[in-house]
């Protein structure tokens, strides 16, 4: 493999298992009610979403031979921060009914 596309795996390695950590922390951060009235699953279900998929990209390496467990990974934190953290954000805020 080039040095180059080398180097590419290793950024989206480590900007996934970056994506996680933030995920994590946000989630850990966010009041457990929201998650209910956000009609999402409970705050300890999520915690261990993004704490699994965290753990899977800190142990594999995308590129590597644990790449199916790398993506996995990834797709649960970007669920997280795609779907789960806007409504948690909009719930703590309150809605715009205007």
């Amino acid at each position: 493999m080039p040095l180059i596309a080398a180097w590419i795996m290793l950024v989206i390695s480590w900007a996934g298992a970056l994506a996680g950590v933030f995920a994590f922390i946000h989630a850990l951060t966010q009041r457990a009610d929201a998650f209910t009235a956000a009609d999402r699953k409970t705050k300890p279900i999520w915690l261990g979403i993004t704490g699994a998929g965290t753990a899977a990209m800190g142990l594999f390496r995308f590129g590597g031979a644990g790449t199916l467990f790398w993506l996995a990974g990834i797709v649960a934190v970007l669920v997280y921060i795609v779907d789960v953290r806007p409504k948690l954000i909009e719930v703590q805020r309150g809605g715009r009914n205007w």
